[in-house]
């Protein structure tokens, strides 16, 4: 299928595209300032290339140069025919279909059993202290997005991810509460348990 080429960085490059047409500098610069890092893995050699891969496939195309003064010149790409009708056949895919998706920490949880109560009970309070600071960061990006006027419709991707932090914190919060007092009872508890080593111990170990 066509539309397989396209790739979660190059859908985020002709998303940009589709306001004008730009060099791989300003991208990188838009990128940045609309979070895109909280869902495609942004980095300038990786964009570039995707740049590249996408120029000749045929989805876009060089539609300027230009030059700041001493500084190497700039190629200003615009997108094709093909480039749109790529995009929206991917785009309606990624809005429309439900696709089946295994998070880590599903499989944390599902072996809390197996770890054991105090060590469960560690790792989770970690977990929560690390989602409450990631909650307040978030609630400070959206407060400067608000208030430097960018169209809210630009920045639903991390109105997405920022609730979706909030409700895993929430979660997670009744699971730990629930695991302390005992309304979720661990099975294994008197099972005979081999020495347990902790991260610390393992990195100690590593570095030894």
């Amino acid at each position: 299928m066509a539309s397989a080429k396209l790739t979660p960085l190059g859908i985020a490059v002709l998303e940009l595209l589709h306001e004008r047409p730009m060099h791989p500098y300003e991208m990188a610069q838009l990128m940045r300032e609309r979070y895109v890092s909280t869902r495609v893995n942004v980095k300038a050699g990786s964009l570039y290339h995707t740049v590249e891969r996408l120029h000749r496939d045929g989805l876009i195309e060089v539609v300027d140069t230009q030059r700041d003064g001493r500084r190497p010149e700039r190629t200003v790409y615009g997108m094709t025919q093909n480039g749109l009708d790529e995009f929206n056949q991917r785009g309606r895919e990624l809005l429309g279909d439900l696709v089946e998706e295994f998070p880590a920490y599903l499989s944390g949880l599902a072996v809390i059993d197996e770890l054991g109560k105090e060590t469960s009970l560690i790792e989770l309070d970690h977990r929560v202290t690390r989602l409450r600071a990631a909650v307040a960061a978030d609630q400070a990006v959206l407060q400067r997005l608000a208030e430097d006027g960018t169209p809210p419709i630009y920045w639903l991707d991390w109105r997405y991810k920022c609730d979706h932090r909030r409700f895993e914190l929430e979660w997670t919060e009744r699971l730990l509460d629930d695991l302390k007092s005992g309304r979720i009872p661990f099975q294994d508890c008197e099972q005979p348990k081999l020495t347990l080593i902790t991260r610390e111990d393992d990195d100690e170990r590593k570095t030894s």
